[in-house]
């Protein structure tokens, strides 16, 4: 049997069972998650369980010591975060080499998958020291420091912008988390100055029915 015919056989004849998925709706590490899912004809065995992140009641804590989301947990117990395992996992159960490749092309996605991660964890950071912090408390360098980590990452991903197509991959996936955040938070003030990355998105976009499914009201 040739190798891609015996991975959609092997995964048409797995049971894995059904799983949860705890996130918010408004977590752009979640969404990757659910639009992953999706893409890969999973989302239909996962329910996803609201979390609340600062509740210490909320059993996430248990599910996850660090108490941060997603978490997606398997029907034998078992837990499984961040994002990045997550995909990963997800990935071996619809056969593998669906948004992870083998080979040399693995790294490429891995590391635009890791610099979308972190322009997504500066923009929280921003979006915290608000929302946790009083206003007499916050730092101007603190916010200075996460809205440099923002921009580099954006301006990286526009010089590469023509060089990687909206192809569904992990990589890709985070990115267009990472830009549906900006938009949400950040009231999109990202499209003025990225044209390439906003051309890029309008094509993800129109190729990935679940980027518009997954967006937070």
């Amino acid at each position: 049997m040739q190798p891609l015919l015996r991975s959609v056989w092997l995964f048409q004849s797995m049971d894995f069972g059904l799983m949860q998925l705890r996130s918010s709706p408004a977590s752009p590490f979640g969404r990757k998650v659910k639009i992953a899912a999706h893409y890969l004809g999973l989302f239909d065995r996962i329910t996803v369980i609201p979390a609340d992140t600062n509740d210490p009641q909320d059993s996430l804590r248990q599910q996850n010591p660090l108490g941060k989301i997603p978490v997606l947990l398997l029907d034998d117990g078992t837990a499984l975060y961040d994002s990045r395992v997550i995909l990963d996992y997800l990935d071996f159960l619809a056969g593998g080499g669906r948004i992870i490749p083998a080979g040399p092309a693995r790294y490429d996605v891995l590391a635009r998958q890791a610099l979308a991660d972190g322009i997504m964890d500066a923009s929280l950071l921003r979006v915290y020291e608000g929302r946790f912090r009083e206003a007499e408390h916050h730092s101007a360098r603190w916010l200075e420091v996460q809205t440099g980590k923002v921009e580099r990452g954006l301006a990286s991903f526009e010089k590469r912008a023509g060089a990687f197509d909206p192809t569904l991959d992990a990589g890709s996936i985070a990115l267009a988390c990472a830009l549906g955040y900006l938009d949400l938070r950040f009231a999109g003030a990202w499209r003025q100055d990225y044209p390439g990355l906003l051309a890029w998105l309008t094509e993800f976009e129109a190729q990935v029915p679940s980027f518009a499914s997954t967006r937070p009201a």
